[in-house]
């Protein structure tokens, strides 16, 4: 099957190779041609644009890194949609953003998947993904295999694009909590004194454990290679995005709008490239002690 694929960042490139290697015939674009190239090797076929790869695929997948871009292409691809019958956006936008690229596209009679992922690029190389979809059934069903290459799980939210990116924004604001509140913890242990490898291991036969402690700390905090995967800025924008879908359906946020100052700080002392578990840095910093494992 032919298979449109915009984006080929760390997530999108990752995804793109395991729908290759699952047998798909890919036709992509990316800006970066670098990106680009590895693809080409692979026997994917190049484009200039993404209309481009529109007039060839009848699917045409997307992992974009803003909101901004996402409906920016998506306007793009109304203009002149060749074969594309059903546009899967993957990015996570927001569900405002989302709903209004439903829109465009339906319009021209194309149908939009709403289906963000998590996992991470590792997980998206190991088919290992959490896949959050909705949209009109039929075009779910078509796509669902190809998700299935991606992800150990496919969860169908609804039939509304908006409902998938809502629920992605919900487990984001979780994550980023969690790790904000997990190495605030670790540090507040290692000022005390405390051995960084034995907390964390206390902390994961108790009731404190979280995804941040039981993977996020161990591979790449203790280890002070702080390369988990995600750049900090990625996170920021989610919990950004979490926040303006609280504001949009006027739910208090009290816990998270500090959460979010926190990530805002991290950004504003120039993080944003750094990996998201660099976070833990600004607190350390703070503190003036340091959560490491001594046998690194």
């Amino acid at each position: 099957m032919d298979l449109g694929f915009l984006g080929l960042g760390n997530m999108g490139g990752a995804i793109a190779e395991r729908l290759a290697d699952a047998g798909a015939r890919m036709h992509v674009f990316d800006p970066n041609q670098a990106a680009v190239a590895s693809f080409i090797d692979r026997g994917a076929k190049a484009y200039a644009s993404p209309v481009a790869v529109a007039s060839q695929a009848g699917v045409v997948f997307a992992c974009l890194p803003a909101a901004a871009i996402s409906t920016k292409v998506a306007g793009e691809l109304a203009e002149e949609t060749g074969a594309m019958k059903i546009y899967v956006e993957m990015s996570t936008i927001g569900s405002r953003a989302l709903q209004g690229i439903a829109e465009t596209l339906n319009a021209r009679g194309i149908q939009v998947v709403d289906s963000p992922i998590s996992g991470g690029p590792k997980g998206a190389r190991a088919g290992t993904l959490s896949v959050i979809t909705a949209g009109p059934p039929d075009a779910v069903a078509a796509v669902r295999p190809w998700l299935e290459k991606i992800g150990k799980t496919v969860f169908i939210l609804g039939e509304k694009p908006g409902q998938a990116q809502l629920m992605k924004l919900v487990n984001n604001l979780m994550n980023a909590a969690n790790m904000a509140t997990a190495f605030e913890a670790l540090v507040l242990g290692a000022k005390g004194g405390l051995d960084a490898d034995t907390m964390v291991r206390v902390v994961n036969a108790s009731s404190g454990r979280s995804a941040a402690t039981e993977q996020k700390v161990p591979q790449s905090v203790l280890t002070g290679s702080f390369d988990y995967g995600a750049r900090l800025a990625i996170m920021y924008k989610d919990v950004v995005l979490g926040l303006q879908e609280a504001e949009d359906l006027g739910v208090p946020m009290w816990a998270h709008e500090t959460i979010g100052q926190l990530w805002r700080f991290a950004m504003n002392q120039g993080r944003g490239e750094d990996d998201f578990t660099s976070l833990i840095r600004t607190m350390e910093g703070w503190a003036g002690a340091e959560v490491r494992s001594v046998k690194r």
